[in-house]
């Protein structure tokens, strides 16, 4: 489900103190829309690194150059908003992942369970909906901000009713 929270859950991961000073690299990539596997490696990943790709377009050069980036070293990576469901893409791409140490990690944000699967070699973690109460506790606390709902018992009850359809 769209807007559930999932690219703001690995950003939260992502941008913690603590898991910075885990790992020795980090990249963050948008994959979104269209998945190829030059683009991803060249203009995404290996610029989150550092590298600077020199247009390149050949992706065996581009693989090497980021597994010899990651060789030895624990990273982070996020692949945000995937939707492909290409395994052999996806082996291509995750070709020179396998160069990081043990402790290295690929966060995988999608809508697409199909997708999930291919990079997955933990369990996927399904978020769920906020329950109503919930729901409502998180609505009033920014609708409200320092002031009680129960003063403003017209917009409580609009506030309740959209809680409900989310």
């Amino acid at each position: 489900m769209g807007g559930i929270g999932k690219t703001t859950l690995a950003k939260l991961v992502y941008k913690d103190k603590r898991v910075k000073e885990h790992f020795d690299l980090q990249a963050w990539v948008c994959v979104s829309d269209e998945f190829d596997v030059l683009r991803v490696t060249k203009t995404l990943i290996l610029e989150e690194v550092g590298l600077s790709t020199n247009a390149d377009k050949n992706l065996n050069l581009l693989q090497f150059t980021l597994q010899d980036k990651l060789m030895g070293k624990k990273f982070l990576l996020v692949l945000d908003d995937e939707w492909y469901e290409d395994k052999a893409k996806c082996e291509v791409l995750s070709n020179p992942l396998k160069s990081g140490v043990q402790g290295s990690i690929v966060i995988v944000t999608t809508r697409n369970e199909g997708a999930a699967s291919i990079m997955r070699t933990v369990p996927t973690h399904q978020l769920k909906k906020l329950g109503e109460e919930n729901c409502w506790s998180l609505f009033a606390k920014h609708a409200f901000h320092d002031y009680n709902s129960n003063e403003c018992t017209e917009l409580e009850v609009i506030g309740r009713q959209n809680c409900e359809k989310v």
